[in-house]
């Protein structure tokens, strides 16, 4: 139907450009596509596709349950419906070197912009949680030449992503993350930095652009796009704001619907349907749809 004008490809190429403009990029996280369309109405850069928020989209922790299928094909709705690029969140990539060089093949044919790769042993864990274990620097740097290797566009976007500072300390995550250049990440994704400090020194150690994780109730502070930005960070992600925002207006009005027997009075608090169609473009359907059957011969 009503897809963008703007092609998968030239979506990363701009992608590509923007995040070695000097700007900071912000990118909000998107559990499905509607969400997607809001964050573009808003203005914002791009799209974030968390492993932690689709997993609990599915009601299932963040401790990879999740399939390759799975993760592919939500991040095909999310990504095609704005002009935005979309990157997302393939936790330790499905698999040995092999499979996480077939998921970045599936993710470029499906329109994304980039993904993240990260160095945690499977089944992981939310990266803001303890007692984290790692694979090695060797495998790990196999996995991201591997992921590299199978890239067809030059364009698309790979960052290593190390949960090593909880578990090994700021140093190794640093060597870690270095090691993880060398193989052939286009970009560095520090998890869990712990103050604004650790998060300077992250990004003076990196040649190459790097994302901050804005997540909320995290180890990390919630520094600011400008904070961030004049540290040098070329994007940050919030990553699961939009479905904490959702859950807690849903169970809100779902504890008054229970205790009044009506939703009378919380009207003021829900999008409206004019709202939603005009977000959906639901005029122009129609349009479209009158212009294809609605003519003379």
């Amino acid at each position: 139907m009503l897809f963008v004008k703007k092609t998968a490809a030239e979506k990363r190429a701009d992608f590509k450009k923007a995040l070695h403009s000097g700007s900071i990029l912000r990118f909000p996280g998107a559990y499905a596509p509607v969400v997607a369309l809001e964050i573009e109405r808003q203005g914002f850069d791009g799209i974030y596709i968390s492993g932690a928020a689709l997993a609990a989209d599915l009601a299932l922790p963040d401790i990879g349950l999740t399939t390759l299928s799975e993760v592919s094909q939500r991040g095909r709705q999310i990504s095609r419906v704005t002009s935005l690029p979309a990157i997302i969140d393939i936790d330790t990539g499905f698999g040995e070197p092999m499979s996480a060089a077939r998921t970045i093949q599936e993710l470029e044919e499906l329109g994304l912009s980039g993904c993240h790769l990260e160095d945690q042993v499977n089944p992981k864990r939310c990266g803001h949680l303890d007692n984290k274990s790692l694979v090695s620097r060797e495998d790990m740097a196999r996995k991201i030449m591997a992921a590299s290797d199978a890239k067809r566009d030059p364009n698309f976007v790979l960052f290593a992503r190390t949960d090593a500072r909880a578990s090994e300390g700021m140093d190794a995550a640093i060597d870690r993350a270095k090691s993880y250049v060398d193989a052939g990440a286009d970009a560095i994704f520090p998890e869990a930095m712990q103050d604004a400090n650790e998060f300077e020194s992250f990004r003076k150690a990196i040649d190459i652009p790097m994302m901050a994780n804005m997540t909320e109730f995290g180890k990390s502070p919630l520094l600011s796009a400008k904070q961030l930005e004049d540290m040098g960070y070329n994007l940050v992600i919030f990553p699961v704001t939009t479905m904490r925002l959702a859950m807690g207006a849903i169970r809100q009005g779902l504890a008054e619907v229970a205790k009044t027997g009506t939703q009378e009075g919380i009207l003021d608090r829900m999008q409206t349907r004019t709202e939603l169609y005009d977000l959906i473009r639901y005029e122009d359907y129609n349009n479209y749809d009158q212009s294809v059957y609605n003519f003379k011969t």
